[in-house]
């Protein structure tokens, strides 16, 4: 009797340990992810509440809306975190929803392609002990990347149709 009641409190112990720790991340429902691409950080929101924040990296060139493939510019503007993408060439990924009809519509007017599979991610598969230095620079395609521990916590938070606000 003794050893099951000693069982059952370390059992008990170690629940209500992890319920402390992870309960305030699980409470959050984050409804919207917000970039502001000019100070490189990346903010969870649940309403007008500013649930955690990033710092993230860019494509080399982030300042203005992305108008082809190749510009390496992320996407400005209001789309949606479609998928998921556990098989990226990157540590783990979330899709963003670009491009959308008004993109597509003005890169066909200049003759270009409006590029796509932009990202929210981690770092280069096996490179992530670089993050430290990676962060630093603005390093992607146009994808927004954070450290694969920040990528961990953000796809447990975030889910799938969460709205992605990107701004200058």
């Amino acid at each position: 009797m003794m050893l099951c009641t000693r069982i059952t409190l370390r059992y008990l112990r170690h629940w209500l340990l992890a319920a402390l720790v992870l309960t305030p991340l699980a409470v959050a429902e984050v409804d919207l992810v917000w970039v502001d691409k000019s100070e490189r950080l990346l903010y969870l929101m649940q309403g007008d509440t500013v649930v955690k924040q990033y710092d993230i990296a860019l494509g080399g060139n982030p300042q203005g809306h992305k108008q082809q493939e190749g510009d390496q510019r992320t996407p400005e503007g209001r789309y949606t975190l479609d998928y998921k993408k556990e098989d990226s060439s990157f540590y783990r990924a979330m899709h963003v929803s670009y491009p959308n009809k008004l993109d597509t519509e003005n890169a066909h007017q200049m003759g270009v392609s409006p590029g796509g599979f932009i990202m929210v991610h981690g770092q280069r598969n096996g490179l992530g002990w670089l993050a430290p230095l990676m962060q630093q620079f603005d390093w992607t395609d146009g994808c927004i990347a954070l450290t694969n521990s920040d990528m961990d916590e953000f796809m447990s938070l975030v889910n799938t149709g969460t709205e992605i606000q990107i701004d200058w």
